[in-house]
């Protein structure tokens, strides 16, 4: 599979072969979709609570006597089916998320999705991404250059001074290439990815 080598200004200087284990497989949509709803399953947290009729703080006594009135009877305004009653299946803290995953579905996985971006184009490859200083106005105007608005940089190795000028960039993601995840390669409109990152990612994933 052959990917667009950029240069500076965002320009295709030569192509680049990128492996095909990793850049030339089919798409697999119901994998893709799988690993990338196991992923945000995976990073939620269990902070949420409610409480059931035994929790909530109402009084034991019965509303209002059990016959004559026309209503439906009724043992206690904690009920569930009162309003301002306890939840029937209440939410716990100690709720799990997580979905199972296993690594070759992994593996597979993210591979359909590298393929699918370099076929739509959205995959490109750099010689390095580096600066000179922790500051991010130079690194902003760099991708600038290259007309990049939305860009994930897959790093072979993010250096501080990297760090630190592209945390406050909104649109840009700088990471390294075993904290690239789905839902970000699926986010960003365009992966720029390095030439060490390259070898890096089919060691991963190939």
């Amino acid at each position: 599979m052959q990917l667009e080598l950029l240069n500076d200004q965002g320009q295709a200087a030569s192509k680049f072969d990128a492996p095909e284990t990793v850049f030339g497989r089919e798409y697999n949509e119901d994998l893709v979709h799988q690993i990338v709803v196991a992923y945000r399953a995976n990073a939620r947290q269990g902070t949420r609570a409610q409480k059931d009729r035994e929790q909530v703080k109402h009084s034991t006594k019965k509303p209002f006597k059990q016959k004559g009135t026309g209503r439906a009877r009724a043992g206690m305004t904690s009920s569930p089916l009162w309003r301002g009653g306890g939840r029937t299946f209440p939410n716990s803290p100690e709720e799990n998320f997580t979905h199972k995953i296993n690594k070759k579905m992994y593996r597979a996985g993210m591979a359909s999705i590298f393929s699918q971006l370099a076929r739509e184009g959205r995959v490109a490859v750099v010689e390095s991404i580096k600066v000179d200083s922790p500051k991010t106005k130079p690194l902003a105007a760099k991708f600038k250059a290259m007309n990049l608005d939305s860009v994930l940089v897959i790093a072979e190795e993010v250096d501080e001074n990297l760090y630190l000028a592209s945390r406050n960039l909104v649109n840009v993601l700088v990471v390294e290439p075993r904290y690239a995840d789905p839902l970000s390669l699926v986010h960003y409109k365009k992966v720029l990815v390095t030439k060490g990152a390259v070898d890096q990612l089919k060691e991963m994933f190939a």
